[in-house]
């Protein structure tokens, strides 16, 4: 069984999102079983821990905040059978997520955070593309 493009990528998204909170976790269960820090001490933006975690916080908090518009599209192109609408750039929109994502973790840089916005600008210009042609079909 083959999978289109949408479904690959909502698992896609879905997959980045339990590895970006896998890694918080491993990183705080680290710091609790190693004794640096009290289970309950930890800073939500993560910079008590290192920049890096900081960056990680702000990178999964970013990915969650966007599920609703681009993972409720995708499931609306799915539930709907409408993924000829999705499909054609859907893992464009993964690819530009996970290297905004990516870039998040590297850097915070002037020319990282340009990048990361130009990708996330990307992301929404689709959705509202793809929210656009939803419209069209669905209203007629």
């Amino acid at each position: 069984m083959t999978m289109n493009p949408t479904g690959l990528a909502l698992i896609g998204y879905i997959a980045w999102l339990l590895l970006l909170v896998t890694m918080l976790v491993l990183i705080r269960a680290t710091c609790t079983l190693t004794g640096k820090k009290a289970a309950n001490d930890f800073n939500p933006n993560g910079l008590d821990v290192s920049p890096f975690s900081g960056r990680l916080c702000r990178a999964h908090a970013n990915c969650y905040e966007s599920f609703p518009f681009i993972g409720g599209l995708l499931m609306v192109a799915l539930a709907t059978d409408a993924t000829r609408i999705t499909d054609g750039l859907a893992l464009p929109l993964l690819a530009a997520r996970l290297t905004q994502s990516s870039i998040h973790l590297i850097s915070t840089s002037e020319l990282a955070v340009t990048v990361r916005f130009i990708l996330f600008f990307t992301q929404i210009a689709i959705c509202l593309w793809w929210s656009w042609r939803f419209a069209v079909l669905f209203l007629g």
